[in-house]
């Protein structure tokens, strides 16, 4: 579940709320005062709501929101005190407090409150964050990341940022990599112009070039107009190259020489256009081995990867799984209408035990069915039937490795034994393979004729009429092939 932060000066009313936020299943965290409090929230603790007392000796409780609004902190705050009055509630709600409550507080109220904050608040930064991304202002800082294995990857892109270098994101389909390329943008002095995404392993190959360097009108049949590539729709702002390594081969010549002159040439076009565009590529294949067995061009390669970033997959970033698929919950909650708390604790045990190979579009697909199927008030693992199954089958999976025979050490490179060979049957003789001789060459078309008249005679047990329909010829024709091929036969009566 979120973390809460509960900050009182009372100590005794700091343990009731803090007890009655544990029982509901929220990770909380204490604060005896209003400095402390904004410790632990510029410490960089993954608050998700806060419960604030109003009144307190070293920094109240309009002191510490101001101090939030001032630092464009924005969790939900829930205000209580013992004191209460129309100013100190109109005071409160206006620097952000989310609800208002004057203790003693019930429960059920407090516990009610806590989720309504923590689901407006998800819902305000998934709302922000596609706000961002759609006018090109998303930026590093509004990735949604606890996890370590994500620091080198955030301050690799903070270092782009500062810069119009080529980049080149690696990482498994489904990782974030056009959310990373989005970021690099928006913090970047590019922020705020146009962002381009094209998908090359979605462009067909005959259109790559047109849809890339645009074309001019009568270049090519159906070419009734001008029509401005994608590096000049990202003129002055970023273009961004999804499954880079799908691009032909034709067009990454093109591509290199755009990359380095800084023109590109459209289609049809009798002279160059200058073009400004920052490239960011992407791949989910290893560009370097492709360069290596010739599918790629080693130079468009080099050219690419001038300053590579990884972006690690979703198994390797567990302390991710809660603050996405709560992100993903609160934006479908709000999309479908349900009514749901949040995760169960066995859920997300559930989810944090899988694989995930889809990375964070599979669980961010998984949470979006879950939440259609759910019917209680929470998510459960029976929610997730697909994930149970698998997870079922890869324990399996996992026993049975377990059971063969392993070597007592490791096998260094050198030692390695070589591959068993497989047995393979003989290819069965293909269909056309009668129309070869045994040099294979093509036979003449008098020996299959002659072959095939056989054949018929053959099959029809030596009756020429039988024959001459079969073969679609009148009798006269069949003899005279027959006297042609030297084929002897004598005529049937009954036929």
């Amino acid at each position: 579940m979120a973390k809460v932060l509960v900050v009182d000066d009372d100590p005794v009313q700091l343990r009731l709320t803090s007890e009655v936020a544990r029982k509901a299943g929220f990770d909380v965290v204490t604060a005896a005062g209003g400095a402390e409090a904004l410790s632990i929230l510029a410490g960089g603790s993954a608050v998700g709501a806060m419960v604030l007392d109003l009144v307190m000796p070293d920094l109240d409780g309009l002191g510490v929101l101001e101090a939030m609004q001032a630092r464009d902190i924005s969790i939900p705050v829930i205000v209580q005190t013992a004191k209460s009055s129309l100013d100190t509630v109109i005071s409160a709600m206006r620097l952000g407090a989310a609800d208002f409550f004057v203790k003693p507080v019930a429960p059920e109220r407090l516990i009610i409150s806590l989720r309504n904050a923590l689901q407006i608040g998800e819902l305000e930064t998934a709302l922000r964050t596609e706000r961002a991304r759609l006018h090109g202002e998303f930026r590093i800082s509004d990735i949604l990341t606890r996890s370590p294995a994500m620091d080198r990857t955030l301050e690799l892109c903070r270092k782009a940022a500062k810069t119009n270098i080529p980049v080149l994101i690696e990482g498994e389909s489904g990782t974030g990599k056009e959310l990373i390329a989005r970021a690099i943008q928006g913090s970047g002095d590019r922020a705020g112009k146009s962002f381009i995404a094209v998908n090359c392993g979605a462009i067909p190959g005959d259109l790559v070039e047109s849809v890339l360097f645009g074309h001019v009108k009568g270049a090519f049949t159906g070419a009734s107009a001008d029509h401005a590539g994608k590096f000049q729709e990202a003129h002055g702002g970023t273009l961004f190259l999804d499954e880079i390594g799908e691009l032909p081969q034709d067009a990454q010549v093109k591509l290199l020489r755009a990359l380095q002159e800084g023109e590109v040439e459209p289609v049809g076009a009798a002279r160059p256009v200058k073009v400004n565009v920052r490239l960011i590529s992407a791949t989910n294949r290893r560009l370097l081995n492709m360069a290596r067995d010739g599918s790629f061009r080693e130079d468009l390669y080099y050219r690419l990867n001038v300053f590579p970033i990884f972006v690690p997959p979703l198994r390797e970033r567990p302390e991710d799984m809660a603050l996405l698929a709560e992100h993903f919950l609160a934006r479908f909650v709000a999309e479908t209408g349900k009514r749901l708390a949040g995760l169960s604790g066995e859920a997300l045990r559930l989810l944090c035990a899988y694989d995930w190979p889809g990375n964070v579009r599979q669980l961010e697909n998984a949470i979006y069915r879950a939440v259609v199927l759910a019917d209680g008030e929470q998510l459960r693992p029976v929610d997730f039937p697909q994930i149970g199954a698998r997870r079922a089958g890869l324990d399996e999976m996992r026993a049975q490795v377990r059971r063969l025979p392993l070597p007592d050490g490791p096998i260094r490179i050198d030692e390695t034994p070589p591959a068993r060979r497989i047995e393979r049957p003989e290819p069965k003789p293909q269909a056309f393979d009668r129309f070869l001789d045994p040099e294979g060459d093509l036979q003449p078309l008098s020996a299959i004729e002659r072959d095939l008249i056989l054949f018929a005679i053959e099959r029809c047990d030596g009756r020429m009429t039988r024959v001459a329909r079969a073969l679609g010829i009148g009798r006269s024709t069949l003899y005279r092939k027959l006297k042609e091929y030297g084929i002897d036969s004598e005529e049937d009566v009954a036929a």
